[in-house]
């Protein structure tokens, strides 16, 4: 069943509808909406009744407030029970309490207008739309049934037998049909507004920027157990085979065993010392985005010209950010552009940085092909920024990285 929802299936194909599972999904949800409709309007004018005959000793205020809230439950039902007639989910429009506990979750939803807009459908529901799901379930299954074994009773009313057989058929797509339009005016009315959207996107942006900062510190942390620690010990062991270096022979074959293990072990200080730059450089920490990117320009295979001049050090998001798009882009400028040179700038004006990283390559960059570069645009868009990539076939390629800075 590949649809989303039972308006595709009857809009691509109305007879290849009765063999899928659309009329069963749509029957069910009818049949569940006259059931829970029927027990609201059931209960919740019992409540209100209850709660304005009890005002006078207090206690009514409670179920006065359980009905103004009853609107939360009802859509969040409606919202799960809506799966059967539009498989795309429905976003719960509410917010986190602003404080904990039942007070609070009490306090946010009084003043949530999804809380009302939720209320008024539960009364349209109980007033009108559960009312014509009995209607729709009544002529289009209950009247043909009752008009094919109508001459069970009355052998002279075989016409109606012939009727009955006639509206048949079209019971499966008038419930269909009314299923995919009650689900059309549910989602319309309990499918949250733009505030409610912004404020659930603004949360989403700042969780993904919080998770990068998060990174950010673990790689810091990282760096600086690696050179304060491993770094530091195999230096230290570096000296102590120096020193049992002396006490052998000079040229005898401990000296040269030893002279071998001290030749790997300044392999392998090299190489952590390699690792813990690109974990998190410390000149990124100690001196700012303009050395970090000067001492990873002296380490490129490829010629590199920096023009880095910022009035101050950055917020740290905004350095690391501008740091590792950096790197990204010589590492590809050197693993696939074919260029002899490159070139990296940036400045700040009025509270954004603005990185441009050029080469003279062959271009042709494809965020497709694997390239890292969505990563990077990623990485970008998580610090609120922005990243653009010009690089036409035959070259030369641009990558531009604005950052704001607050």
């Amino acid at each position: 069943m590949r649809h989303r929802t039972a308006w595709q299936a009857l809009a691509e194909n109305p007879l290849r509808v009765l063999r899928s599972a659309w009329p069963w999904r749509s029957l069910a949800y009818l049949v569940t909406g006259v059931a829970f409709g029927g027990t609201t309007v059931v209960v919740l004018p019992a409540l209100l009744a209850i709660g304005v005959a009890s005002l006078p000793v207090g206690v009514g205020a409670v179920f006065v407030l359980a009905v103004a809230l009853s609107g939360v439950p009802v859509a969040r039902f409606e919202r799960w029970r809506l799966r059967l007639a539009d498989r795309d989910p429905v976003p719960d429009p509410h917010r986190p309490p602003e404080r904990p506990g039942a007070r609070g979750w009490l306090r946010t939803r009084l003043r949530e207008p999804a809380t009302w807009r939720e209320l008024g459908f539960t009364a349209v529901s109980m007033t009108a739309l559960w009312w014509m799901d009995l209607l729709v379930l009544a002529f289009g299954l209950v009247v043909p049934f009752l008009l094919i074994t109508a001459p069970l009773d009355d052998p002279s009313a075989w016409p109606w037998l012939v009727v009955g057989l006639c509206l048949l058929p079209a019971g499966p797509y008038t419930v269909t049909a009314w299923a995919a339009a009650r689900g059309a005016v549910t989602r319309l009315l309990l499918a949250p507004r733009d505030g409610e959207l912004g404020y659930r996107l603004t949360e989403v942006h700042a969780s993904r920027a919080r998770l990068v900062d998060a990174f950010d510190a673990e790689r810091r942390r990282i760096e600086r157990d690696l050179h304060d620690g491993a770094q530091q010990r195999l230096v230290s062991l570096n000296v102590a085979l120096g020193l049992a270096r002396l006490d052998a022979g000079p040229g005898s074959t401990l000296d040269q065993r030893i002279a071998d293990a001290q030749e790997q072990l300044t392999l392998a200080v090299s190489e952590l010392r390699e690792l813990s730059r690109g974990v998190h450089p410390k000149a990124l920490t100690d001196h700012g985005l303009a050395a970090a990117v000067e001492n990873l320009a002296a380490r490129s295979v490829l010629p590199v010209e920096v023009d880095i001049r910022l009035p101050r050090r950055l917020p740290t998001p905004v350095e690391t950010t501008a740091y590792f798009v950096v790197a990204e882009a010589l590492a590809n400028t050197t693993k696939h552009s074919q260029a002899t040179r490159a070139g990296v700038q940036a400045h700040l004006h009025a509270g954004m940085l603005t990185v441009s990283v050029r080469d003279n390559g062959v271009g042709g960059a494809d965020p497709t092909t694997g390239t890292g570069l969505v990563g990077l645009a990623d990485r970008a868009a998580a610090a609120d920024g922005r990243l653009r990539v010009s690089s036409p076939p035959g070259g030369p390629t641009l990558l531009h990285l604005e950052l704001p800075c607050h």
